[in-house]
């Protein structure tokens, strides 16, 4: 994609709004050859806040070469350097930018959670840190959502450039009925679950870590899910698509887990770990300029009207325990044709994708 003033924009938000930097902050920037444009700009405004940039690049058959000749002994190593690395920085930028998404689609899975799993330590630090991740507009992420490149830099684009703060207050109201809240009951197609949230914190998702951003999160009581729950929308993981998912629990263990294709894959990954079978996560998705389902969970999960429940690792600001070295986000659309419900203590809170709030 050529630079345009949406790329200097973009880069200006991610820099003010969604990291704050400041001088003499060391600042990360993790990102795919593809981005580039984003990457340079980036790089710039960083210099010009007195801040230190650093970056790392990724580029087509780095992730599968590793996977395909790495040791046992070798997957099994923690990089002290990266963990080195991850103390002594600041602020961190992802720029999601794959020149083939697939790359890993023929590596065992097994293989993948297993290194997952060493890498935990670091993404625990990464969390205490300030950090952002985009996803940069590439060919197969357009592919995926069945539009042109150019079209699909445009929905990039439109789902960022919002009023965030405007959009912070809009969000409010629901944050304070979660707060509030003991039960959470979401019903719909192939749908009835319900849990608690009682003592529990939501977050309001308002471009500070994921841009694009609208959603309100929360962290329910992992022992007190009941009920079963269909999600419309396929999970891409490890480079394959997981669809047709279907979950059913019994006070907080999940009893059943189906897939209509890639099951096995969905197994691998409950099974990572003790907190990889339970919920971390519930979702409500508030961006409604993102309209359209495009394969891309950064995105979809923010899909005004849905909402996604996220097997294995909770968020300490939800007040959520659940601990685990996965944290898979899995979407299901209330609006029509699908239809749906959520209700906050039986109080009907939105209705087809709508909010009655």
């Amino acid at each position: 994609m050529k630079k345009d003033a949406r790329i200097e924009k973009l880069a200006k938000i991610l820099i003010e709004h969604s990291l704050k930097i400041k001088k003499n902050d060391i600042v990360q920037i993790s990102a795919g050859i593809p981005a580039r444009p984003l990457i340079l700009e980036l790089y710039k405004q960083i210099i010009r806040k007195g801040a230190y940039p650093r970056v790392n690049i990724d580029f087509k058959g780095m992730s599968s070469t590793y996977y395909r000749y790495a040791s046992e002994e070798q997957l099994r190593n923690f990089p002290k350097i990266s963990m080195f690395e991850m103390k002594n920085t600041d602020a961190l930028i992802y720029l999601a930018a794959p020149e083939d998404r697939y790359e890993l689609a023929k590596i065992p899975s097994k293989k993948i959670m297993h290194r997952q799993k060493i890498l935990e330590p670091i993404d625990k630090e990464r969390m205490k840190k300030r950090w952002v991740l985009f996803y940069y507009p590439v060919k197969d992420y357009a592919k995926d959502a069945g539009m042109k490149l150019s079209e699909f830099e445009d929905f990039v684009f439109n789902s960022c450039f919002i009023d965030w703060k405007k959009q912070s207050e809009k969000m409010k109201k629901l944050k304070n009925i979660l707060d509030k809240g003991k039960i959470v009951r979401i019903v719909g197609k192939d749908t009835d679950i319900s849990f608690s949230i009682a003592g529990r914190n939501a977050v309001i998702g308002d471009g500070t870590f994921n841009m694009p951003d609208g959603e309100v999160y929360t962290a329910p009581h992992e022992d007190t899910l009941n009920g079963k729950i269909a999600f419309t929308f396929p999970l891409i993981e490890m480079g394959r698509e997981i669809s047709g998912i279907v979950l059913e629990f019994k006070n907080g263990r999940l009893i059943k887990a189906s897939a209509k294709k890639n099951e096995n894959i969905l197994k691998t990954m409950i099974n990572t770990d003790k907190g990889a079978s339970k919920i971390g996560e519930l979702g409500i998705g508030c961006n409604y300029n993102i309209k359209k389902f495009v394969k891309a969970t950064l995105f979809d999960e923010k899909i005004g009207g849905t909402i996604h429940l996220a097997l294995g690792k909770a968020y300490k600001e939800c007040r959520g325990t659940n601990k685990s070295a996965v944290h898979r986000d899995i979407i299901k659309d209330l609006r029509k044709p699908f239809g749906g419900k959520i209700f906050i203590d039986n109080k009907l809170i939105q209705k087809d994708g709508k909010f009655l709030i």
